[in-house]
């Protein structure tokens, strides 16, 4: 996923790039809409993050142009006004989020990461990303909070479908049978138990837990919540 952020304040600029950076997303930044608008004419944005009150112009005109040139990038305006009026414009021209300052990095970092989930679903991308953990199943590449991951066939079939079932207990029977090899590769659950535990180390490392043991039962992904 490929990010801009146009905020023409500098120490938030660079904090923001460097968040959204660490969660694993490619960033470029500018402070002007000028900047801006030369950035986007030479390559396509998922995701802009947009100050409304640029040096050179404002973020609702140059939301428009962006829209008239690619209608799917997405759009989350940053401004220190909370004006209704404000934010029901910033909605009409096709914002997808409003975000007033001062804000939590924390929930920031929430919101791009459901709306970024939301544009995968929408576009079909094989994908999965919380802000902090982003695998793409597709290509077979993973990281987290920006570094690579590596994982093995079998743990990249596992977390195919964890993330395709979350917040739903998922037996060991029934994981057995979604992860039996298509070559007809018998998966037991000693492979299964040993599975789980790689992936649960390589991503848990944080602080966060996305696997719960549902003792009795099996597993469910419950995507990164804090221990």
């Amino acid at each position: 996923m490929k990010l801009l952020v146009v905020e023409d304040d500098r120490l938030l600029n660079n904090t923001l790039c460097y968040n959204l950076s660490t969660a694993g997303y490619t960033v470029d930044s500018a402070m002007t809409k000028v900047a801006a608008t030369h950035l986007c004419e030479k390559q396509d944005y998922d995701l802009i993050v947009l100050d409304i009150n640029l040096p050179d112009g404002n973020g609702f005109d140059f939301c428009k142009e962006v829209k008239e040139r690619r209608l799917d990038t997405a759009i989350i305006f940053l401004t220190a006004n909370d004006m209704e009026s404000d934010m029901l414009r910033g909605f009409e021209l096709g914002a997808d989020d409003y975000v007033t300052k001062p804000f939590p990095m924390s929930v920031f970092q929430k919101k791009v990461a459901a709306l970024i989930t939301r544009i995968q679903k929408q576009t079909g991308g094989d994908c999965y990303s919380d802000g902090n953990l982003l695998i793409n199943f597709s290509e077979t590449t993973a990281t987290l909070a920006g570094e690579p991951v590596t994982f093995t066939a079998m743990e990249y079939r596992l977390l195919r479908v964890f993330v395709k079932n979350p917040n739903i207990v998922l037996t060991r029977q029934v994981l057995l049978e979604k992860l039996w090899d298509i070559d007809g590769n018998f998966v037991d659950e000693h492979a299964l138990t040993a599975a789980v535990s790689r992936v649960r180390n390589k991503i848990e490392a944080g602080g966060q837990q996305y696997i719960k043991t549902v003792y009795g039962m099996g597993y469910m992904w419950i995507g990164g919540l804090q221990k």
